[in-house]
Order: structure tokens, then sequence, then C-alpha cells
């Protein structure tokens, strides 16, 4: 038990310690000794790489053969070898050669369209083109983050392959997308229109850290209209081309049998002829093993095909005027819907809850299920609080666990072997919370949760725990603070099991007392109140409390090196104890080289087992967002909608608003059938109109993702496309710039908008002549009043109004305000009462009532009013001629 008391004795050691940091860093050397690490690794047969695959005819990809080498993307004296495909060989093949072949993915990075011209000479295979250079260091070398950073998941991480048909196959578009914290490839294809919208759109969703596309998309002189508008939308993105022959859907139908866990085959028959997603996923994979300098191992992936028919789209423009995710004026503002709604206590479940709000559900039965799980945790106290702060709240980034755990190192390196011991401790921890997570939703009674408890059931959950806890110590756990987690892996493996690493950890243990002795041997020489501290970057160092007055001299004796200072701490160290931390570090490579030996073996042992992670990870993430919901509703008095043919909302009020002004809004009453799908709405400046409008659209999203709504009753048409055109008051922009601006947005919404949209239109037609604007908007009605979408209209040109004498469902409303007379009696203001009623306003020449409260001359705005009410009459008459013409 020699193991198990140097482990006491380094836990000991280390209670006065302190110090927060990275894990103990890497340094070479004894490479004669580094494990091979074969976690799942098999050998693949050789498969000649074919230049179009089954494909035939340009439409379809990877057809060239012929086309050109992009440029190196390569050390500057590094020789070019053949690629993998090019010498036939899978590249799931002998890991001995995948170092070498590293360097030969043929690539070209650029930041925008200005830079095609530019080869990228001189940099790093794993570094961008852009400048600055962000280098793409593999993820292998990390371990999972705790619960407790949930803001990690921000920093972008996903990588996304992007391809488009050719010839008569051009706007029909494959997307494969990767993140690196998390082993799923999801795959899409689409018929995409002329503004790419959809695509667009998508990869807004996604926010990649690079987009990877076909070099021929983007020739010098003959750049394709996707890539030009994917550079236009994501400029701070890093842009990759590859050779068009890695976009081979043949390619990526093997990959993906081989790659794809069992547990999702059914993929097969979702893709085998979706031939463009099956060339972005081969592109991709090639690409990521390129970056990552590690393959995934054999049936380690989940994959899935993400059909948009089962979702509703919000276009990137749309999101960006509701506010879903970021503020429009403070990025790093929380005033959002996801802000409102994100009480989440896992990475996971507030990627889940992100990626909902621009992506809501349009199948009520699903929704419906969310909504029940909703209210029976508001309902079961007990259940809520057992399971958002007892249980989800303890469990770390398991996507990204998993991501870690299915990919196979190329090179076995000091910090490899260090992460793969931590992720094997992370693993054990998450795994001893499955039992208390059952335990929590057995006596549940809703379906979904129901349904978690049953797929918790599963025996290979304690059959990998069962296996690691025989070589693993049982009280070896997750802990924080970087000392800590050191003893935690230094001792991880139980004692006996390997002799050569026992003694290496008496001797650490030894050394690490002897640090301790001397550091307090030191403080009775110079009597001074000396204390041992740890941190990753210098290790073992002395820390000291005192008035520098308290020195001899005002100094610290000259054997201290290193000094700093803040305060009254001090911080440093000497010679012996500089020698002392080397000899630590030696001894701690010797420890983590011996475990991770161990450590691999075990792992080989219960990689069948783990693709049970997938489900642990897929509920954790659900449960973490529906608590979520449901904490979101303690705070506020939100009800569950429901879902009809109408869209009501009694006494509804904007979810947002409410956070920002810490006490609830103006509540005010919607309803809309397709009898009545048509509101205008009116009221001067200021009085409510844009904000009624997306409170609208983000009770809409709330109640299709599965949370509550802020109202006193709402019931919902499910929408299967969500529209904004919003007007901004503060927006600087030139009218020609503002026009044209309007006039794209209208025209996506005409070209998209079916009978299911819910459509948000404000001011549409103020960046032009008030007889050109009033035109616009009456023709842009009368075309989706043909339709049966919901849409709310709102405008300042009361002109309009009088079209619900033609269209029988076309409703009026306006928000009210109060006239108040100044004090001194001669003046009078506008108060606003931000309620909306029925009609439309009676306010009108808002511009000329402000001026009569400014300083502007009597006389202007005598001449002012009287032109005015000219023009106003001349528009009338024209717009009754019309009518009559009918």
């Amino acid at each position: 038990m020699a193991g198990a008391g140097g482990r006491a004795a380094a836990s000991a050691a280390s209670e006065s310690y302190t110090g927060r940091g990275s894990s103990t860093p890497g340094v070479g050397g004894r490479t004669e000794h580094t494990p091979r690490y074969t976690l799942g690794l098999l050998q693949t047969p050789h498969s000649s790489e074919s230049t179009g695959g089954a494909s035939s005819g340009a439409a379809r990809p990877g057809g060239s053969s012929g086309e050109g080498l992009a440029a190196r993307r390569a050390a500057g004296n590094s020789a070019v070898k053949p690629s993998v495909s090019e010498r036939g060989e899978s590249y799931f093949g002998d890991k001995s050669s995948c170092v070498e072949n590293a360097n030969t993915l043929n690539l070209t990075s650029s930041s925008s369209v200005r830079g095609l011209n530019s080869a990228c000479i001189g940099k790093t295979p794993l570094s961008s083109g852009r400048s600055g250079c962000r280098s793409h260091t593999p993820l292998m070398g990390y371990s999972v983050t705790s619960s407790s950073a949930v803001s990690a998941h921000t920093v972008a991480s996903v990588i996304v392959a992007v391809v488009e048909g050719r010839g008569l196959a051009r706007g029909e578009v494959g997307m494969a997308s990767i993140d690196l914290k998390n082993p799923e490839m999801i795959l899409s294809q689409f018929a995409d229109n002329t503004t790419y919208a959809k695509v667009i759109t998508k990869l807004k969703i996604l926010t990649p850290l690079e987009i990877i596309m076909s070099n021929t998309a983007c020739d010098a002189g003959n750049t394709t209209n996707l890539f030009g508008l994917i550079t236009e939308h994501f400029k701070n993105v890093t842009f990759t081309t590859v050779q068009r022959k890695y976009f081979n859907e043949t390619k990526g139908l093997e990959y993906i049998e081989q790659l794809c866990a069992s547990e999702f085959s059914t993929i097969f028959m979702e893709v085998q002829s979706k031939y463009y997603c099956l060339a972005a996923a081969a592109a991709l994979l090639k690409y990521v093993e390129f970056i990552q300098n590690a393959v995934y191992a054999p049936k380690s992936l989940k994959v899935r095909f993400q059909g948009s028919e089962k979702t509703a789209m919000i276009d990137s423009s749309s999101a960006q005027n509701l506010e879903l995710v970021i503020n429009n004026r403070d990025s790093r503002n929380g005033h959002t819907l996801l802000g409102v709604l994100n009480y989440t206590k896992t990475p996971g479940g507030s990627r889940r809850l992100r990626s909902n709000i621009l992506e809501p559900l349009v199948d009520a039965e699903t929704i419906n299920t969310r909504l029940d799980c909703v209210q029976e945790l508001l309902q079961d106290e007990e259940l809520f609080f057992g399971l958002q702060g007892g249980i989800i709240s303890k469990f770390l980034d398991t996507e990204q666990l998993l991501s870690v755990l299915v990919q196979i190192p190329k090179q076995d390196t000091v910090k490899t072997a260090e992460s793969k011991i931590t992720n094997l401790i992370y693993l054990k921890h998450t795994l001893e919370l499955v039992e208390p997570l059952k335990a929590a939703l057995r006596s549940c009674n809703t379906q979904l949760l129901k349904a978690y408890y049953n797929s918790l059931e599963d025996t290979r959950f304690g059959i990998i725990l069962e296996k690691i806890t025989s070589v693993i110590n049982d009280d070896t756990r997750y802990t924080k603070g970087c000392l800590s987690m050191r003893t935690q892996k230094c001792y991880a493996v139980k004692p006996n099991i390997n002799e050569f690493l026992d003694i290496a950890r008496r001797t650490y243990t030894e050394i690490v007392d002897d640090i301790a002795g001397m550091i307090t041997q030191l403080a009775e020489k110079y009597s001074l109140p000396m204390k041992t501290s740890f941190s990753s970057a210098r290790g073992f160092f002395i820390q000291m409390n005192a008035d520098c007055s308290t020195l001899p001299n005002g100094q610290l004796p000259s054997e201290f090196t290193k000094i700093t200072k803040m305060k009254n701490t001090y911080s440093f160290t000497s010679a012996d104890l500089i020698k002392m931390n080397e000899r630590c570090q030696e001894s701690l490579r010797e420890i983590y080289h011996m475990t991770y030996l161990i450590v691999c073996k075990l792992l080989n042992e219960i990689y069948e087992h783990i693709h049970c992670l997938y489900k642990l990870s897929d509920i954790v993430s659900m449960l973490d967002m529906l608590l979520s919901f449901a904490h979101a509703c303690t705070l506020s008095d939100y009800v569950r909608p429901e879902f009809t043919d109408t869209l009501a909302i009694k006494q509804g009020w904007h979810p947002i608003l409410e956070k920002i002004a810490m006490e609830k809004p103006v509540s005010n009453n919607t309803y809309l059938t397709e009898g009545n799908n048509f509101v205008i709405i009116t009221g001067p400046n200021m009085s409510g109109k844009s904000t009624y409008l997306k409170q609208i659209a983000l009770c809409q999203i709330m109640a299709q993702i599965g949370s509550y709504v802020p109202a006193e009753y709402c019931s919902f048409r499910i929408a299967e496309q969500i529209f904004t055109r919003i007007g901004m008051d503060d927006d600087i922009e030139t009218n020609a710039s503002t026009f044209m601006k309007e006039m794209k947005e209208i025209t996506y919404i005409i070209q998209n908008a079916n009978d299911k949209s819910l459509i948000i239109i404000d001011e549409l037609g103020r960046g032009t002549s008030a007889e050109e604007g009033i035109g616009i908007c009456y023709a842009a009605c009368e075309y989706l009043l043909n339709l049966k979408a919901f849409t709310l209209f709102a405008t300042h040109f009361l002109e309009l109004c009088h079209i619900d004498a033609l269209y029988p469902n076309v409703e009026n409303y306006h928000f009210e305000v109060q006239h108040v007379r100044s004090s001194a009696g001669n003046k009078e203001k506008i108060a606003y009462t931000y309620t909306l009623s029925k009609g439309y306003t009676e306010e009108k020449n808002y511009g000329l009532k402000a001026a009569e409260v400014s300083s502007l001359p009597s006389s202007i705005i005598l001449d002012a009013k009287e032109i005015t009410s000219h023009i106003a009459q001349q528009i009338l008459n024209s717009t009754d001629r019309r009518a009559l013409l009918r």
C-alpha cells in the first residue's frame, strides 16, 4: 500500500499550497520509451482514390482529376510529399506514416476575396492565412472543461466544408460540419436560390472557426457567387481551399461507413444518394485529420443528417433584428433571448439552447413533449432542485470528453499522456453520476423523462465503470485547482499494478515532502512567515505576507531569486528549490509515462462500450435546457403555450425588455386567424410599435422551442419560417443605402414566404420619398395578402390603413397616446401609454407636433402644416381613384 500512503502524503503536503493554472508543461526527451497509443486503431484496406467516384458529368462533386495543386500552406523549408490520396492509401491506415502525411494536404487560406491572389507563403501547416496567423493547436493536448466554465463554449470550434453543384446542379449545396469539441458530424444538403439565404443562415447558426471550400470556387477571375457571399458575411472567419478532388462523394461514404458508430448506422440510408454532403464530408474529415494531427477511431463518430424541414427557418438578418443570441449594441451584453432563458449549468446545455433558439422546432408533438417535462419540473420542486443543483451541475462537458476519447493521436507526448489520464478521471467522474441521475428520474411521469430513465439503464455504463474502478482508485476524483488535479493524476492507478509506478510515486512524494521541509527550515532560519505555494507555471515556490519594514534593510535575503511583490505579498524561489522542482518534474514524467501505458490498455478494453456516452451526453444537455426553461418560469409569470390554427396572446409582454427594466412591461393582446391574418399597426414614433412586433416573434420562438411564454394565455400556429424587417431609429446609413437594404430584405421575404410563415415588417419604404414609400408598401401588402401567412405590418403611412376596405382579412390596430397640457398651459405634449387598441391612429403629423414643442419659428410651422395638408389630400385622391378602377 505504498502508493496509497504516498497519495496521502502528497495530499497532506498540498493542503497549504495555492495556485491556479493549466497542466504541467511537457518536456521532451526519453522518446525511446514513449508508449504507442493504439486505442481502437484498425488497419483498413487500401483503396484507390477515384477522381470522380461514382459521379458522372460536371454537375457532380469530385469530378476533376486534372485541376492544379493549390498553393502549399506548409513550412518554408519542408519537402512536399505525395498526399495520402494520391498514393492510393486510406488515411485511416497505419499510424506510423501519418506524421509524414500531415504536411501533404494541399491547402490555401484566405481571409477574404481580396486575398485570393496572394499565396500563403512561409506559413506553418497549422496556421491560417489571416493576418495574426491564428494557430490550430491540436485538441488532443487539452482536457474537457468543468461545468463552471459554461461560457467556454462560445469560443468558435466548428469547421465546416461547403460544396456546390456545377452546371445544371448549381444551387444544390452540400455541407458537413464537425465541432472539434464534440465528436458529431452534421450533414446537410438542400437546394438554395441565388441569394444563398439557407447557406448563410446555417453558417450563422454554426458560428464556424473555419470554412473549407473547393479551390475551383475561388479561381482568380472566376469566383462563384456562393464563395463571394460567404466571404462577405463571414469576414472574421478563416477560409481554406482544398483541391476539388478531395470533395469526393464515394470517399465520403467510405469514411462514414468506417467511422460512424453502430448506434447511428441508419445514416447510410439517409445520405447514400446525397452526393454533395458526402463530398463535403470527405474533404472535412481529411482536413480535420491534418489540423488535429489525429484521426478518429473506427466506429466512433456520431453522424446525422439535418434536414431543414424539421426546424423553422430564421434568416440571419431576422436573428439579428430580434437579438436572439447577440445584443446589437454590445455583443457582451446578456440582454438577448438567449440571456433571458439561459440558466443552464453545462456547456452542452448552453450549446443546445442556442441552437434551438436559432432553429425552433416545427413538430407540435415534440414541442408538447418538452412542455410536459417543463410542467412536471415546475410542479415537482424536489425533482427540479435535485436535478439542477444536485446532479446536472456536476457534469463536465460530456461532448468534449467524448471528442477527446475517440481521437487517436499521431504523436505520443507527455502532454498527450497527461491529457489521457485527466480525461479518464473525467470519464470516471461522469459515469459515477449516472446512478444518481437515474434515481432522480425513477418516479417521473412524463414520456420523455421516462424514456431518459430507461436509456440510463443501459448496462454499458456499469461495465465501463467497473473496468475503470478495477484499475483506478475509488477515491480518484475530478477536483479544481492544478495541484489537486496533479495529485489525482499521480495516484489515479491503484497500487501493486505496476511496481515501478509505485516506486516513482514514492520518490515524488519524498521530493514534495523535502520541498515542504526545506521551506519550513528557511522560515525558521530567517524568522519569516514563509509558506509553500504552487502554480503550474512556476511549480513550487515560496510565498510570504509581510510588510517591507519588517525585513532586514527592507529586502529579502540574497539567496532568494525571482522576487515579485503584489501589495504585501512576496513570491520568490531559491536555487535549491529550482533544482528540486526539476527533480519533481522528472519524477512526474516517469509517473505519467507509466500511468499512460496502463490507461491506454484500459481504454482499449472499454472502447467497445464507450458509445453509450453519446446517449448520456444527449440526455444531460436536454435536461439542462428543460431545467433552464423551468428556472426562467420561476422568475416571471410565464404560461404554457398551446398550438392551434390561431395566434392568440392575452396580455403578453416583451421578455428581454422585462429583464432590462427589472419589472413587467406594459402587456398587450394579439389575435390573428386565417380569416384575419394581416394586421396593420400605426402610432407615433416611440409609441411601442417595434417593441411589440419583436415581442410577437420572440414569443413565437419561445413556444416552438418548448419554453413557457410571457403572457396570461397564449396559443400559436406553428411557423415554418419567421421573417422580420425591423426599422432602426438610430440607423446612420444614408437614405440610398437604407433603401437598398430595405429592398433586399423585402425581396427575400417575398421570395421565401409561404402560408405557414410569420412575417414582421416595420417601417418599410422609409428610405425613399413618401409617394414611392406608400406605393412600395401597398404593392408589398397586396402580394402578401395572397398568402395565408400571419403578417404584422407597422407603418407611418396612414394611407395604407384604407386597404382594409378592399381586403376583409386586414385588421387595423394602433398604439394609443394621450395629450397632456404643460404646466404653463400654452403647449401640449404626448404621453405614451404603450397600449394597443383597435383601429388606426387618429394621430397625424407627428413631426409637426414635435416641431411645435421645439424652438422652431411659428411662421415655419404654419407653412409646414399647410403644405402637409395639401400633399396628403393629393395622395388620398389618387388612392381613391385606384380603388374605383378595381
